[in-house]
């Protein structure tokens, strides 16, 4: 069975690609997702803040005594030419790369150009596969419009393509007014793939202690339909990016429904984090029987087989939410 997959450009064993978490900040524990039959591997988010927190701290240091001694200037080396993004998350990046064989693929997380564009290239530096903008940005802003929001993720995405030469995709999220829109100009600006799609996080009201509460909740499958719909839409529209789906894979049904709909790749997190990394082979195990039964002998054979192909797919999606409401049955609604 050849469950080979090209997403970004690069190929890969198979489909499933796990996506930023926890899981990924391990070395020993990449080795395990590799063992078991990751495609490949996000590593977790680097977040803007992190950037800004340690570029704060190296600037406070780089200034203490400066103007101590006329020597001051050669033992701290001036701020602009040190190496401000987090160690940590550098040194992450390399022993990943010389630790597995699989694709490693950086993420950068955040809502401006401040400081992703170095970060950005130090990471391509550190060796990274490639490289996923996760575009987190809530425009509560009400003279923000719609348009501004959808060109500033543009903006973000071309000042980081041009300082880097690796495979940069990215992670976006459905609120946008236009979103075919969005992702036509950013594959029109050369983006190697998209995401479909980010969560954002939405907070609820703790009525006990009359607060702000922003626990995580893992995803569930009961999330992947608009994931299925957008990539139904925009495969075989995209001259240049590949699609990855990325919300509500819990089981072998959803890598394959989202390989239907038009998914290069499909990434999950929350069922490996309920379940555990040996996970992966439940999930490769079920699609390789969902395939066989069906007499499919490669994953090629069925990506986008299920996208859609009517000439007016607005008026396809308008026709079908009519038959939807229209014909629903329930105990208290009378057939």
């Amino acid at each position: 069975m050849d469950l080979s997959t090209r997403y970004l450009g690069l190929a890969l064993r198979n489909p499933i690609i796990v996506s930023a978490s926890p899981l990924s900040a391990d070395v020993g524990m990449i080795r395990q997702l590799e063992d078991v039959g990751a495609g490949a591997v996000v590593l977790p988010s680097l977040f803007e803040e992190q950037i800004r927190e340690e570029e704060r701290l190296v600037d406070l240091l780089t200034s203490v005594g400066a103007d101590s001694s006329p020597e001051a200037g050669s033992y701290f080396p001036a701020a602009v030419e040190y190496n401000a993004g987090p160690v940590g998350y550098l040194e992450l990046v390399a022993k990943a790369r010389a630790a597995v064989d699989l694709p490693i693929i950086a993420s950068l997380n955040g809502t401006t150009e401040a400081g992703w564009v170095d970060t950005a290239r130090l990471i391509e530096q550190a060796g990274a596969t490639a490289l996923e903008l996760n575009i987190y940005r809530i425009a509560s802003d009400p003279s923000v419009t719609g348009g501004q929001a959808e060109a500033d993720a543009v903006a973000l995405f071309q000042a980081v393509r041009a300082k880097v030469k690796l495979p940069v995709a990215v992670k976006l999220h459905p609120y946008f007014s236009a979103f075919g829109a969005v992702a036509r100009r950013l594959d029109d600006v050369g983006a190697d793939g998209l995401v479909l799609f980010n969560r954002l996080y939405q907070p609820d009201i703790d009525l006990v202690r009359l607060s702000w509460c922003n626990d995580i909740s893992l995803s569930s499958a009961t999330e992947i339909r608009l994931g299925l719909l957008w990539l139904s839409l925009l495969s075989g529209q995209l001259l240049h990016a590949s699609l990855a789906a990325g919300t509500g894979v819990e089981t072998a049904d959803e890598v394959v429904k989202y390989l239907l709909a038009g998914a290069d790749a499909v990434m999950t997190a929350s069922a490996l984090l309920r379940h555990g990394p040996g996970h992966l082979r439940t999930l490769l195990g079920g699609l390789e029987t969902w395939l066989d039964a069906r007499n499919f002998s490669a994953l090629a054979d069925i990506k986008g087989l299920m996208r859609h192909s009517h000439p007016n797919a607005e008026a396809q999606e308008r026709d079908d939410y009519i038959r939807g409401l229209l014909g629903y049955r329930g105990p208290y609604v009378e057939v």
